[in-house]
């Protein structure tokens, strides 16, 4: 499959082109010939356009690209080997929502052919890609695994926001069904990744591999978040104990924070899923995701307190938050916990103003039913930093002295200031 890829006598096709799948689809177009597909026709039109809908690629990396963008199911008969890089959220309950996955399983089976390769980068517990989206591909496409197709696993590793770690520089894990189906996956990405390719043993270990990169990470968090809850309570600084500590060798600093988006604020949930369909309840991961996901109320509840320990009602006080996006420097506001911080003051009847030179107001309206304001005005009792654009970075005293009221609150999520004057009240995580 590779050499024929190569001579561009078979086609690639990703399948989802958000954040993973169109870096992924670009990268391939420099060497083979890709189709790109998604199914939302407007950002199709955009990405014809050579803009990112997301914000993440410049138009200069559209260029000298052999691909073309569809939103039609039947393009994607063209194609031979497919990565199916959709989202994998969950639901209002915490459950995995495999829909979007089962959809594109659905939609690939129907363009499979023999000889052809799928291999899935979405994020996933063990066995979901041999126990649940194989069957859906062997329904559509009337074939079976290794008789007539091969399939394969390999995690994204997308870190958006980062321009230090370009796609081609991250070692990627890879994985198939069989020898000849890693070998092959192998040849292929490791044709466009110049940081090598990991070949798992089985497609279990390379899915299990990327739940608990980012369960991994919750855990570490959800223990800072622990520690600053209590840290709080005994009027301590939560940054400098860790700056203390951070003096030795093996001590891994890790900082408390809210923990949203769609990897490590999600990912937990589908080994949550797996694990209690085998009978075991997992007491330290539920643990942590409890924590995380409580800090917005913590936060709230604390700048309400502070609020009323200066003789402030929470009804009459303005408060600014700045940032909504999940994290620094990027467009994404899925599963944003900020947004779940400004819905936990509103339920004070604290009146909220938020800004984000980011975000999209209308997809902030549509996710959350909140409003972004273009500018802040002024005279607000409390200013909340909860995400560290670049353009907060260099903001000081005299900026905050500026829209604040006297003896403001700024709570600094971030502990992007710790030195700021008499005129504020300072408070940081």
């Amino acid at each position: 499959m590779y050499d024929l890829l190569l001579a561009k006598e078979r086609k690639i096709a990703v399948i989802g082109l958000g954040y993973v799948g169109l870096p992924i689809a670009l990268e391939f177009a420099n060497k083979f010939s890709v189709v790109g597909f998604d199914i939302n026709q407007e950002r199709i039109e955009r990405m014809q356009q050579s803009i990112d809908p997301s914000r993440e690629i410049s138009p200069e990396d559209f260029e000298g690209k052999e691909i073309c963008f569809t939103s039609s199911g039947d393009d994607l008969r063209q194609a031979h080997f497919f990565v199916i890089a959709v989202p994998t959220p969950v639901d209002a309950y915490k459950v995995p929502d495999l829909k979007p996955l089962q959809k594109a399983s659905e939609l690939v089976g129907k363009a499979l052919k023999k000889g052809d390769f799928v291999v899935f980068e979405s994020t996933v517990y063990p066995g979901c890609t041999e126990d649940d989206c194989l069957p859906l591909l062997e329904e559509h496409s009337g074939l079976k695994v290794g008789q007539d197709f091969k399939i394969g696993y390999s995690p994204e590793r997308i870190n958006p926001g980062d321009k230090n770690r370009a796609l081609p520089d991250i070692l990627k894990i890879v994985s198939g069904s069989d020898t000849e189906a890693l070998e092959e996956i192998a040849a292929v990405y490791g044709s466009v990744i110049r940081a090598g390719v990991y070949k798992a043993p089985t497609i279990k270990v390379a899915e299990a591999a990327k739940v608990i990169e980012n369960t991994q990470r919750d855990l570490n968090i959800s223990l800072m978040n622990e520690l600053a809850i209590i840290f709080d309570r005994m009027d301590i600084d939560t940054q400098e104990v860790i700056k203390a500590a951070g003096t030795k060798w093996n001590f891994l600093r890790f900082y408390p924070g809210l923990v949203g988006g769609h990897c490590i604020g999600v990912d937990p949930y589908y080994l949550l899923h797996k694990s209690r369909q085998l009978g075991y309840d997992p007491q330290v991961i539920n643990s942590g995701r409890r924590i995380n996901d409580a800090m917005p109320a913590f936060v709230a509840k604390k700048l309400v307190q502070m609020l009323i320990q200066k003789g402030k009602n929470p009804q009459s006080v303005r408060v600014l938050v700045m940032g909504i996006t999940f994290k620094e420097n990027v467009a994404d506001i899925r599963n944003s916990k900020v947004a779940d911080l400004v819905k936990e003051l509103m339920q004070y009847s604290v009146h909220v103003h938020i800004v984000d030179p980011h975000a999209s107001p209308n997809e902030v309206a549509h996710e959350y039913n909140l409003t972004l304001v273009d500018n802040p005005s002024n005279r607000y009792d409390a200013v909340v930093v909860a995400v560290a654009h670049d353009e907060y970075q260099e903001l000081g005293n005299d900026y905050f002295t500026a829209i604040c009221q006297p003896d403001a609150i700024l709570m600094d999520l971030k502990g992007l200031y710790p030195n700021q004057n008499q005129h504020l009240t300072y408070w940081r995580l």
